[in-house]
């Protein structure tokens, strides 16, 4: 039995927990709504105007994208990538829409060797010692 147990706070999610302040009117008909069976829950109803938003405003956010360069979706560094940028003389400028992982085996003095900039619209995920490192350069 002991050997199907599994440490679910090690798995990453993939989300990231927001708090909002909604008026009472405002949260009284996202209650009233869920309680219609338009939406399962209030998260449900939160997702989704999110989801319309930014597909109402796909256009702008599309190019923005494309004018600040940024990759979109997951990005994950490793500290053998972060190894090779610093072996080739590469200093990286990280811009990421979406989650940018740095592994937790990456140094903060490896994290200064090879990032000059990090920019990252949406969520950072390292280490306390490496965000501390960057912190100065963390857009």
């Amino acid at each position: 039995m002991a050997g199907n147990v599994q440490d679910i706070r090690s798995k990453q999610t993939d989300s990231e927990k927001i708090t909002i302040n909604l008026g009472y009117v405002d949260l009284g008909h996202v209650d009233l709504l869920v309680r219609e069976g338009f939406y399962s829950n209030r998260t449900d109803f939160i997702r989704t105007a999110i989801r319309n938003q930014i597909e109402r405003h796909s256009d702008v956010v599309r190019q923005a994208v494309t004018r600040s360069s940024v990759d979109l979706g997951l990005r994950h560094f490793s500290r053998e990538d972060l190894e090779a940028a610093r072996d080739a003389g590469q200093v990286l400028e990280i811009r990421v829409l979406g989650l940018a992982t740095i592994a937790n085996d990456v140094t903060p003095e490896l994290a200064l060797a090879t990032i000059s900039s990090l920019t990252v619209l949406g969520a950072l995920h390292a280490s306390a010692a490496v965000k501390a490192a960057l912190a100065d350069r963390i857009k």
